[in-house]
């Protein structure tokens, strides 16, 4: 790896006698981790049917190391939404977040979406999480990724930190800031983000992040938590972005992280944590914790109340394939049917384009379930259910989008993998149609 001189000598400073130990990092290899979706499956479940080799990632409640040979983004269980595939360090902001039930969650700089989809896992269906992203290329891969976990209390959104302040001002119970940097910590990983860092000066970074910081920490309801965090190594873009944060914020508090299996205090300040490669097994992870403490009453909000009429064709399609009926928090957007999440406050002029779990879509008087709709629902809801099995051909044929031959009840099913929801068909004389979404296929 071609590491720029000017970069190893900012190193050579920030780590002195580390520094060799830091460098022999690009020459070990890299470490690979998985986490456990605990909405769809609890962990040790999980681990009686995983075909693969894991270790415990310690300070990740639901995080496992994987062999790199391994490759689960290929197994059906991943496409069944059992677990994500996210680099070690990475899981352990939200773990320090400290994500209740009930809670009203804001992840501000959420794409591609694993921490979103981590603090959703301990909402446990509960509370209220705004995922966002102001880069509308990176929105898709984030809904795919709350879809394909089956989250549905949760807005997507695509806009500003100032823009979403307007709308949120002291509204939410726990904040992520996982800032925009020149991802330092992650050049091993990827080699691109050289180039990047060649480009753009970190003093640019540090100006974007102060603001961001500074926009979403008045979000922040009275006592409530924010995690600050980057992938870079430089301490302008960590330590200075905190002390000039607090020096502009004297109701905020710095909570002291926990150091433990291998993470590190930071450089002038204890309270803040570094993840560091030379450390333990991960790459690099900066993470501050901070309380807002101030005498103010927090505002108060009306939730939306006033729903849209159930369609008939959505009754009808209750009537014949489920067992239940929808909650009816419907919401209809041109002939797309949403379910709202609960604690859904009024947005104005903010660029939502996920409102809630997408249900599915109107056509010709017909109710066309979507892709999230078969993710979202214990497959006990659905009357007609086919099961495959994880290491099958036609699992594979399935998630591809081929047509398969199986026996079962005629009409639309749910196909699982183990048990676990994959997608819909629609089954006759034993030959199932697919209906698996194009844009989600196996490759």
């Amino acid at each position: 790896m071609n590491l720029p001189n000017e970069f190893l000598e900012d190193m050579k400073k920030l780590f002195k006698s580390d520094y060799e130990d830091f460098l022999k990092t690009y020459t070990n290899d890299r470490y690979y981790g998985l986490r456990v979706n605990t909405l769809k499956i609890k962990k040790d479940d999980f681990l009686g049917i995983s075909p693969f080799k894991l270790e415990k990632i310690m300070w990740s409640e639901d995080g496992y190391y994987y062999e790199e040979e391994e490759k689960p983004a290929k197994s059906p269980l991943y496409h069944a939404g059992l677990y994500y595939i996210q680099e070690p360090s990475a899981m352990f902001p939200v773990e320090v977040l400290d994500v209740k039930k009930n809670h009203k969650v804001l992840d501000l700089c959420a794409a591609p979406g694993g921490k979103s989809v981590q603090i959703a896992s301990k909402l446990k269906g509960s509370g209220f999480l705004v995922t966002n992203d102001i880069n509308s290329t990176r929105l898709k891969p984030l809904i795919k990724n709350m879809e394909l976990y089956g989250i549905t209390n949760f807005i997507g959104v695509n806009d500003s930190p100032q823009r979403l302040l307007n709308n949120f001002p002291d509204f939410f119970d726990r904040v992520l800031v996982d800032a925009p940097c020149s991802g330092e910590g992650m050049f091993r990983k990827d080699e691109k983000l050289i180039k990047s860092w060649l480009k753009t000066p970190v003093e640019d970074y540090k100006k974007l992040q102060f603001e961001i910081l500074t926009n979403a920490s008045k979000m922040l309801k009275n006592r409530g938590k924010l995690v600050y965090s980057t992938c870079t190594f430089n301490t302008l873009e960590n330590e200075e972005v905190i002390k000039e944060f607090l020096k502009n914020n004297q109701d905020f508090i710095l909570i002291d992280i926990k150091k433990e299996y291998g993470i590190k205090k930071g450089y002038g300040i204890d309270e803040v944590a570094r993840l560091l490669p030379f450390n333990l097994k991960g790459e690099g992870h900066f993470l501050a914790l901070l309380q807002k403490n101030t005498e103010i009453k927090d505002k108060e909000y009306n939730e939306v109340l006033k729903f849209d009429k159930k369609p008939q064709a959505l009754i009808d399609f209750e009537n014949e394939n489920l067992n239940i009926k929808i909650d009816d928090r419907i919401k209809l957007i041109k002939d797309k049917v949403y379910l709202l999440p609960n604690h859904l406050v009024e947005t104005k002029n903010l660029k939502v384009v996920r409102s809630g779990l997408l249900l599915g879509e109107l056509k010709k008087n017909r109710f066309e379930p979507s892709q999230a709709f078969a993710m979202a629902f214990n497959k006990e809801i659905f009357k007609r259910v086919i099961d495959l099995k994880k290491d099958s051909i036609e699992v594979i044929k399935y998630l591809k989008g081929e047509t398969i031959f199986v026996e079962g009840q005629k009409g639309l099913n749910l196909v699982t993998v183990e048990g676990f929801n994959l997608g819909f068909g629609k089954l006759s004389n034993n030959t199932l149609k697919n209906k698996y979404d194009k844009n989600w296929r196996y490759n």
